[in-house]
């Protein structure tokens, strides 16, 4: 049967890069690692990039390589229709999260053209939460359109789908051959702009100086494997789908260490440019950079328009700059999390791949628009929180227990990246997947269940962010509960015939 593959590997590797280095990298990591210690965390962090994340990635590329199939797919050809549902459980929540990750997307694309003459003035929370997002509304409720964010939103969306129109070789590998190198180089210029400002060694040493203390608290090295997991975009079906499309003799490996090494990599050149920039703030307003350090939508939009105020000279070129790169890391991870589902679509119900894209993207878009609401902030914080850490972490957790311990596939996977790769997976590889990785994300999971249920549902005051009972119930556990749910469902139906038949010669390499 053929099968779409990468024109070259560096195609892939570029698309795999893309998918990892997201919004997170630049304004997620800088923060979680200037919490966690500085400079000492960075040794957790290797530490967990060596004994979980790049496992994992190594796991994921010869699942799909060797089976050759979507995540479903993959999992259904590798243990039946008993693990068939894990696929499709790690479809819906990729579904769910493109629902919102394309709105973030649409924020940056907007404040980008804001940047050129610096629109959101002295205050720029202030305009960001009234002006921009309108933002009037209790938790819960919707509220009217925003159309300052639902117009492009639909230009997001009409990129993203367009790309996946195109197939893997002309549409995902040819954008990512775009939207790396030049997000690379731009970010570069960030950094050595941000680097030169008056403060910025100020920031730097607050994100290095190595707090030492810290490294004997568990909660700092599971800070660690925590930000690893979520930042390779492991465990929710991207990695299986993007390397079902390798050829045969495509070293598994090497890619997955150059994939996790580059992301890593990224990561540590935006928590330079972003503490430099923070430096420069705290410089500027004479206050210590704890008081300036933020994470998240208050660093994006609201920090650093206020850094951009700042700046001695050409501060709309920085700001193009920054919320362009947010754009673009953004694009290239929305692309990937969106063919997972259409790849899933097209293989189980037989369709061709542009009605999958119609379908799936459509259906997403269509939903997206939730979050171009008045109420759209709640929502997606909502939403957000809870399939991130009840989604993407247990389905980690769930996977590795079905592949390795259940279904006990660790020594033919092994043999089959083996085949191909220069670097030959030894006992290191499985001792990691068999007892580091469950124990890690099994003692995750218990601590997120005992904050959020035993302890903050007790009150209607101890919820996350405060929000009632009820809204966090409806808008965040209910949803990562349906993606469950909804991949359950999924699985109880008839696979195409074409699909469902898979010889052992075809995973045989070469």
């Amino acid at each position: 049967m053929d099968r779409q593959q990468w024109g070259t590997r560096a195609g892939f590797i570029l698309a795999a890069v893309g998918s990892a280095v997201g919004l997170g990298n630049i304004w997620r990591f800088p923060y979680v690692a200037y919490e966690n210690g500085g400079g000492a965390f960075l040794i957790p962090y290797l530490f967990a990039l060596l004994t979980a994340g790049i496992p994992i990635l190594i796991m994921e590329f010869t699942m799909g390589h060797k089976y050759r199939g979507s995540a479903p797919l993959t999992f259904f050809r590798l243990g039946g229709k008993k693990s068939e549902w894990i696929g499709w459980w790690g479809l819906s929540v990729a579904f769910i999260i493109s629902t919102y990750y394309a709105v973030i997307i649409a924020w940056s694309m907007r404040y980008t053209i804001f940047s050129f003459n610096q629109a959101w003035g002295e205050d720029p929370e202030a305009f960001l939460f009234s002006e921009f997002l309108k933002l009037d509304v209790a938790p819960g409720e919707t509220g009217g359109m925003v159309w300052g964010i639902l117009i492009p939103l639909i230009i997001v969306w009409g990129l993203a789908l367009g790309i996946l129109f195109k197939g893997v070789k002309k549409g995902i590998e040819m954008a990512n051959r775009i939207f790396i190198p030049t997000l690379v180089v731009l970010f570069l210029i960030i950094v050595v702009r941000a680097v030169t400002l008056p403060g910025a060694a100020t920031g730097l040493n607050a994100f290095f100086e190595p707090n030492f203390d810290l490294i004997t608290d568990p909660t700092i090295w599971v800070a660690a494997y925590g930000h690893i997991f979520f930042s390779l975009s492991i465990a929710f079906a991207i990695m299986i789908t993007y390397s079902s499309y390798l050829s045969k003799k495509s070293d598994i490996t090497n890619n997955a260490f150059i994939t996790g090494f580059a992301n890593s990599g990224f990561e540590l050149l935006a928590g330079i440019g972003v503490f430099a920039a923070l430096g420069f703030m705290a410089t500027q307003m004479n206050v210590p950079v704890a008081d300036v350090a933020d994470a998240g939508v208050g660093l994006a939009f609201a920090v650093f328009p206020q850094i951009i105020n700042q700046f001695p000279g050409m501060n709309g070129l920085f700001g193009v700059l920054f919320f362009l790169s947010l754009t673009l890391a953004g694009l290239s991870s929305l692309i990937s999390i969106t063919e997972t589902y259409v790849a899933g679509i097209s293989e189980k119900f037989g369709t061709s791949r542009s009605k999958a894209v119609v379908f799936g993207g459509g259906l997403a878009a269509i939903i997206s628009t939730l979050f171009a609401t008045q109420g759209g902030l709640f929502f997606l914080d909502a939403v957000d929180y809870f399939i991130n850490q009840f989604g993407v972490a247990a389905l980690g957790l769930v996977e590795v227990i079905m592949v390795i311990w259940i279904l006990r596939k660790a020594d033919g996977l092994r043999s089959h990246a083996n085949l191909t790769s220069d670097i030959k997976l030894g006992g290191w590889w499985k001792f990691c997947l068999v007892f580091i990785t469950p124990i890690v994300l099994g003692y995750m999971m218990f601590g997120l269940l005992k904050q959020n249920i035993l302890q903050e549902f007790a009150t209607d005051t101890g919820n996350y962010e405060g929000y009632t009972t009820t809204f966090v119930l409806f808008g965040g556990v209910a949803v990562a509960g349906a993606a469950l749910i909804l991949g359950i469902l999924l699985s109880l139906t008839k696979w195409n015939k074409k699909h469902a038949s898979f010889n052992e010669e075809d995973k045989k390499v070469g």
